[in-house]
């Protein structure tokens, strides 16, 4: 059965609404566990400089994907941009990353996140962790399906309540400089893990963790009212905010924690809560945790089904995952197929016992790989459609997107120098789609009305 001409996602979203999905698409708790990581590599000279690079740089490449967002408006985002630049192949291999990579594996380390905590205050035995996790993921899917509205309303909450709790954070940094109350000296120093550029390009990579997330927003460009001041708005508006929040907190975890007492700290959020308000404050770390993993799984769910829907809509073989259901503003299909997926690798990891460096090691390469193709896509986009109006454009072009290009490779070495053997199974698991769609692409599909929006 083919779906009516006009069915696929509307303008429903408000701006604010659409900054708050962006926000909750890039702020979480990886801040938690990376600022040790780039503190202990950078040093306290350059600490606070390389979160402000990392934001500006981010935004640069906001500014590319919003201009191409605006240009061309579609429920797939960059794989649009992909597929319409280098062909249907990148395409669907970009698709089946987001689907097999980045999107999925995300949700599931945002779940084992949540689950490690519950599980340490309400243990559930030795898979405790992970039947915490596949409960929220399948919960979050529930949700989504009841309808865009449930979704969107859902997430604004989330963000609200996040933001919320990392202002707690900060309010005991500023609590204990209040109260002239002296950070202490580790007991047991850290020593750096890498120096000059290797401890450069390793700090980078988990500022840039913490940042990530921003392109995602352009799948929301054929759902945004305004959608050409919406989108620019979402996305600079989003990581705008990010950076201010990132540097009241680093602010926070140095002047509470002392710079060597950040690098050397496995919790900071705990420790510097611990110190300025006692056993209370340490509660407060565990709602943090839960609202940030539930945030980024639900945004995470939202933008990967819909990428996972505009690509099945592109292959005949898998039209069944490219139905929109039009009473309740949601890619249905996709939306189970991706929690599906997302609840196996909760399976494997619970069997794997692989953790946060795992995940990041798994993602980054193929990340970076995708990000460098889709800022060259701009001014191949530019060239080939010079005629196609452009809301947004790019300042400076072409200097600040060769200058993201640039910053992708770079970033692509750095991950793959810097995590070693981790690399390789994301890539192994991005040759297993070139695979699948040579197999794809022999089969074909009598009757089946492709229809894209």
């Amino acid at each position: 059965m083919t779906q009516p001409i006009d069915a696929g996602p509307k303008r429903h979203l408000g701006v604010f609404q659409a900054l708050l999905v962006t926000l909750g698409m890039v702020i979480t708790t990886d801040i938690l566990k990376t600022a040790p990581t780039v503190a202990l590599n950078v040093g306290a000279e350059h600490f606070y400089w390389v979160w402000v690079l990392g934001g500006v740089l981010s935004m640069v490449g906001a500014l590319c994907f919003a201009e191409m967002a605006t240009a061309f408006p579609h429920p797939g985002g960059d794989y649009h941009f992909l597929r319409r630049t280098y062909g249907d192949r990148v395409g669907f291999l970009f698709a089946w990353s987001r689907f097999a990579v980045l999107h999925t594996g995300w949700i599931a380390l945002s779940a084992f996140l949540f689950g490690d905590y519950f599980n340490a205050v309400l243990p559930l035995g030795a898979h405790g962790s992970a039947l915490y996790a596949g409960g929220l993921i399948a919960a979050l899917v529930l949700v989504n399906l009841l309808g865009v509205r449930v979704g969107f309303a859902t997430q604004t909450v989330l963000v609200s309540l996040l933001t919320l709790g990392f202002f707690s954070i900060v309010a005991a940094g500023v609590w204990l400089a209040w109260q002239g109350v002296e950070a202490p000296l580790p007991a047991f120093p850290a020593e750096p893990e890498q120096t000059g550029v290797a401890g450069f390009s390793a700090a980078m990579i988990f500022v840039f963790l913490a940042f990530g997330g921003w392109s995602d927003a352009a799948t929301l460009s054929a759902e945004v009212r305004d959608g050409q001041r919406g989108m620019f708005i979402a996305m600079l508006g989003a990581l705008t905010v990010l950076l201010g929040i990132y540097l009241a907190l680093n602010w926070a975890f140095v002047g509470g924690l002392g710079f060597d007492g950040l690098a050397a700290s496995a919790a900071p959020a705990v420790e510097l809560l611990q110190r300025a308000f006692g056993s209370f404050g340490v509660l407060i770390i565990l709602p943090v945790v839960a609202v940030a993993a539930i945030a980024s799984i639900n945004s995470t769910l939202m933008v990967g089904a819909r990428t996972t829907y505009a690509a099945a809509r592109d292959v005949p073989s898998l039209h069944r995952l490219g139905t929109w259901d039009d009473s309740r503003g949601v890619p249905r299909r996709a939306l189970v197929v991706e929690g599906a997926f997302a609840l196996l690798l909760v399976v494997f990891g619970s069997l794997a016992n692989s953790g946060f460096n795992a995940m990041v090691e798994y993602m980054t390469p193929v990340y970076w790989l995708f990000l460098a193709l889709s800022s060259l896509a701009l001014i191949l986009l530019r060239r080939r459609h010079p005629e196609v109006p452009r809301p947004i454009r790019v300042p400076l072009y072409p200097v600040l997107p060769l200058l993201f290009f640039a910053l992708c490779l770079y970033m692509l070495w750095s991950s793959l120098a810097y995590v070693g053997y981790g690399a390789f199974l994301g890539v192994a698991v991005l040759a297993v789609g070139v695979v699948l769609q040579l197999l794809l692409s022999g089969r074909r599909s009598d009757g089946v009305v492709e229809v894209t929006p």
